[in-house]
């Protein structure tokens, strides 16, 4: 993990990144959002857990992760006889953009509030300061 802004921004980054920049989600996250996005159609829990080579409850958690971040849809399809399974789909690209740009929007915008009480608050302080070192 990164320790800084300056450090992050010297990094190589790839767009998937954003994945875990904005929701802290991890690579096997990552993994199966890619698998979704390259499927056909929508997948099951077990299909998923064969591509990514895990358990079925180690692939549910991280679709149930994506699923909080907005990443992925989950929805029930029934059988004729009765009984149903869910199928999980990537959630359009444009929609998960906005809700980042969305996310950063809200970031930028508290940053910029703490940069000025920063500057407020040590402004105030320097003139104090200055006239303690010539006396």
């Amino acid at each position: 993990m990164v320790d800084s802004m300056g450090e992050m921004l010297r990094q190589d980054m790839e767009c998937e990144g954003l994945l875990e920049c904005f929701h802290g989600l991890k690579e096997l996250d990552r993994e199966c959002f890619r698998v979704l996005v390259e499927a056909e159609g929508p997948l099951t829990v077990d299909e998923v857990a064969e591509v990514v080579d895990r358990e079925r409850s180690t692939a549910y958690r991280a679709l149930q992760r994506l699923k909080q971040a907005g990443f992925v849809q989950k929805e029930q399809v029934n059988y004729e006889q009765g009984g149903y399974y869910h199928v999980f789909r990537p959630t359009e690209p444009d929609a998960v953009a906005d809700e980042m740009q969305r996310m950063l929007n809200d970031w930028y915008a508290m940053i910029g509030q703490l940069i000025g009480e920063f500057r407020e608050k040590y402004d105030e302080e320097t003139p104090t300061t200055q006239a303690t070192a010539e006396n």
